[in-house]
C-alpha cells in the first residue's frame, strides 16, 4: 500500500451522501493513518474497539497485520476529504467467529468506528452505514453481513436495531460477550431505514 494522503488515495467505493457531500471509502494505510485512528481508538467512547491505553506504534502494528490479511480488510472513510470513520471487513469462515455460528462463504463481517463528529449531521449516521452496507453489497458475491459488537455497546446495538439487522444468539468470542446479528441482501432492499 503506499503512503498517500488518503484524499489521494483511489476510492474503492463512492457514494454522493445528499446533503453532505462526496462519501469516498479508501484503503486504510497503517502507517499513515496511524496517528489518525489512535487517536479515535484511544477515547473513552471507543472502550468497545478494545485499545485504550495503547500507543499509536501498537496501533500502527496491529493495522500492519490486518492489511498483511486477504481475508481482513481496513478503510478509511472520507465524507468530502475529512476522515470520518474506519471500517473493517473480514471473511467470517476465516475468523474466530465461524467457531459460534454456521458461518458461509456468502457472508461479509463488518466493524465500524465513527469519529468524533465535528458538528451536528442529524440522521448522518443511519445515512453512512446504508451507504456501507451499499459498498459490501456491491459484491455480488456477498448475500449476509454479519456483526458482532460487545453485548454490553447499547448504542452500537441500537443502531442495528435501526439498520434492521436480526439478532441472533449472544455467544462468547476470546475477548467478549458479543452480540451476533444479520442482514441479508434480501432484507435490505425491502427496508427504508435511511
Amino acid at each position: 500500500m503506499n503512503a498517500l494522503a488518503p484524499t489521494a488515495r483511489r476510492p474503492v467505493y463512492e457514494e454522493e451522501l445528499e446533503p453532505w457531500g462526496a462519501l469516498r471509502i479508501v484503503d486504510l494505510n497503517p502507517d499513515a493513518d496511524a496517528e489518525t485512528v489512535h487517536a479515535w481508538v484511544s477515547e473513552e467512547r471507543a472502550r468497545f474497539w478494545g485499545m485504550l491505553g495503547k500507543p499509536v506504534e501498537e496501533v500502527r502494528d496491529i493495522y500492519r497485520f490486518v492489511d498483511s490479511l486477504d481475508t481482513h480488510h481496513a478503510f478509511l472513510v472520507l465524507l468530502d476529504g475529512v476522515p470520518v470513520a474506519l471500517f473493517q471487513t473480514y471473511e467470517p469462515l476465516e475468523d474466530p467467529v465461524s467457531e459460534v455460528y454456521p458461518a458461509r462463504a456468502e457472508d461479509i463481517g463488518m466493524h465500524l468506528l465513527l469519529a468524533p463528529p465535528s458538528r451536528p449531521r442529524p440522521r448522518f449516521t443511519p445515512r453512512l452505514v446504508g451507504a456501507l452496507i451499499n459498498f459490501m453489497f456491491s459484491d455480488p458475491a456477498i448475500d449476509r453481513i454479519v456483526v458482532e459488537p460487545d453485548a454490553r455497546n447499547a448504542k452500537a446495538l441500537q443502531r442495528l436495531e435501526t439498520t434492521c439487522f436480526d439478532f441472533g444468539p449472544v455467544v462468547q468470542l476470546a475477548e467478549k460477550e458479543a452480540q451476533l446479528a444479520f442482514l441479508t441482501r434480501e432484507r435490505y432492499a425491502a427496508a427504508s431505514f435511511a
